[in-house]
Formats: structure tokens, C-alpha cells, sequence
């Protein structure tokens, strides 16, 4: 395989999932792909809930290929819808489920091994489990791990999940994080799909910045690859109101020994943001050296033309492109 001119690194998959076997979950509802007829179309159903209409590209890998192929993807990393994490199951069988949906996703993968890389999910309510699970995954063949951006109430500066990051970076196991379980869904936002417009950017914006003012950075090794997704969510934007917060008031300060800002070179972001002047302001906050593109594909709200932002930003080199459009990608999971 040539050199790749385009590494989307923010995908995602739902394996072909009975009804039987989505019931291994024990209570937890099931969760299994209902295809209809014409094969192009299904549901992914929580029990007997139709949970999302989603498309063949999203369980078939040879449609993925193809439609890869169409966009001019050489490379896409591709991981768990997220209701596929299952935090709120019991340990030992959210265990057992994540190493089944691992395997399943490097049978997806095993279309093209070349062209198709995973990231494993794991049972993260559990640490010495999670960590086993990511260990392992990554000895199968996984290039990273996704987790959500927080469990129950606990968020990314917990013990907890600091304890898995740390993992990680001993490991050499690049993480995504992904928002969900939004903030607010059930209770202000029931319409216009405002979970996702308003609460999933500030899930993202307050897992970093629980990192950042926390002092859980000062702890997490800075050897970890930490990523996350959709543009960082409200980050960049917010930063300068966060700095100016840092500096008068003690009370954001007493666990953040530096400025916020000097915190943005221990993480990345994909570039799922959907507007030259939000891709402009991210790459000024972020460096182009921490943004890959993410498409966030095959879902409604991702990037229909994958690449086409970063393609097409007047304000960015060639070389500058390049780097976001593969090179960072490829040297953050480690694909050389």
C-alpha cells in the first residue's frame, strides 16, 4: 500500500447482532440489529425499541470498503456506537460483552486488515477488567481504545478513570473518548435533536477541562495519546474564558498549578467541526500537529465528503493538510 493521503480515525460500527445474543447482557435490555428486507437499511433496537435507523455501511464491511473507495479513503479507524459500552451493567458481564464485541470488531476488520483498524472498548466500571481488556485488545490486533467521557458521575478526573488513562499510558494504548449519555437530555432537551447540538459539545468541554483544572494532567503520564472526539466539543471556543478564569478567581486555580492553556499539548482532536472558521479557530488553539480528521461516519451528523473541510481550508498548507489529513493520524496510532 502507498503512502495514505487520507486517515479517517473517527468512525464507527454495530456488529450483526441476534436477538439471542444481545441478551447476554443479562437485565440490561438486549441490544441487536434488527436488517430489514432489503438488506440496506435495520434498527438498532434496545429490547423491543427501535434505538437508531442506521444503514448497511454500518455492519458490512465490504459496503464500507466500497464506499471508502468512493470517498477517497485509504484508512479508517473504526469503534463502538456508544451505546454499545454498557457502563451501567454488572462488571463480570460487561467484561464479557466487551471481549465478544472486540472480536467482532476484528472479524469487521478482517475484510481488509490493510485499510480497516479497530479500537476496543472495555468494561470501564471495573479498572483491573478495563485494563485487562485493553491490554488484551491491544495484543489481538486493536489499535486504541474508545471509552465515554464520563461513568455514572464520575468524570475524567476521577481516581477511576485516571487509574485507566495512566494504564494506558504505560501501555502505549492510544484512547478515545467520546461523549454520551448526555448532560440534561431527558429533562430540557427533548427536541430538535438538542442532546446532541448542546449537551454532547459540553460533555467533551467538561472532560477536558476536569483534566485540565483537576491537576489529573500533573499525574497521567505525559507519554499517553489522548484524543477527543468532535473537535475537542466546546474547548477551543470556551479556552479564553477559562484563562481569564484561571487568572482571577483562586477557586479555578487551587488545583491547576499552570494556565490552562498550557495543557493543550497532552491531547488531540479530530477535526469533526463542519465549518472553516470552527476548523481555523481550532487549529489556532489546538496546532495543526494535534487535529486529525474524524468524520464521525456513517451518522447523519458527521462529515457527508470525508476530508472535504480540511481539503478545502484556504488557511491551511499543503503540507499542513497532509498532517491532518493522515500523518497525525498515523503517527498517533501508531499505523507506520
Amino acid at each position: 500500500m502507498t503512502t495514505p493521503k487520507k486517515i479517517d480515525m473517527h468512525s464507527h460500527h454495530f456488529p450483526r447482532l441476534s436477538e439471542k445474543e444481545g441478551a447476554a447482557l443479562g437485565n440490561e435490555s438486549s441490544l441487536w440489529l434488527s436488517i430489514d428486507p432489503n438488506g440496506e437499511t435495520g434498527q438498532i433496537m434496545t429490547g423491543s425499541k427501535a434505538f437508531r435507523p442506521v444503514e448497511r455501511v454500518l455492519w458490512d464491511a465490504h459496503a464500507r470498503l466500497a464506499q471508502m473507495d468512493e470517498q477517497g479513503v485509504d484508512i479508517q479507524l473504526s469503534c463502538a456506537t456508544p451505546i454499545m459500552f454498557r457502563y451501567s451493567a454488572p462488571a463480570a458481564v460487561a467484561a464479557d460483552w466487551s471481549a465478544r464485541m472486540n472480536d467482532h470488531a476484528l472479524e469487521f476488520a478482517s475484510a481488509d486488515p490493510a485499510r480497516l483498524k479497530v479500537l476496543a472498548q472495555v468494561p470501564l466500571q471495573d479498572l483491573d477488567m478495563a485494563c485487562a481488556e485493553a491490554s488484551s485488545a491491544k495484543a489481538k490486533g486493536h489499535v486504541g481504545v474508545q471509552i465515554g467521557n464520563h461513568l455514572g458521575d464520575l468524570d475524567m478526573d476521577s481516581d477511576h478513570l485516571v487509574g485507566f488513562l495512566t494504564h494506558c499510558a504505560h501501555e502505549g494504548i492510544p484512547v478515545l473518548v467520546h461523549p454520551w449519555d448526555m448532560m440534561g437530555g431527558k429533562e430540557r432537551m427533548q427536541k430538535w435533536m438538542l442532546p446532541w447540538l448542546v449537551a454532547m459539545p459540553a460533555e467533551t468541554q467538561l472532560s477536558i477541562l476536569s483534566l485540565i483544572l483537576s491537576g489529573a494532567f500533573e499525574r497521567i503520564p505525559k507519554s499517553l495519546k489522548l484524543c477527543f472526539a468532535h473537535g475537542g466539543g466546546a474547548f477551543a471556543f470556551l479556552l479564553g474564558r477559562v484563562e481569564n478564569a484561571w487568572t482571577h478567581r483562586d477557586i479555578v486555580r487551587q488545583d491547576c498549578p499552570n494556565p490552562p492553556s498550557s495543557y493543550v499539548d497532552r491531547f488531540s482532536v479530530d477535526s469533526a467541526v463542519f465549518d472553516p472558521g470552527s476548523l481555523r479557530l481550532l487549529t489556532s488553539v489546538m496546532g495543526v500537529e494535534r487535529v486529525m480528521l474524524g468524520s464521525d461516519y456513517p451518522f447523519p451528523l458527521g462529515e457527508p465528503r470525508i476530508g472535504s473541510l480540511i481539503q478545502g481550508a484556504d488557511f491551511l498548507s499543503e503540507d499542513e493538510k497532509a498532517r491532518m489529513l493522515a500523518r497525525n493520524a498515523s503517527d498517533f496510532f501508531n499505523l507506520t
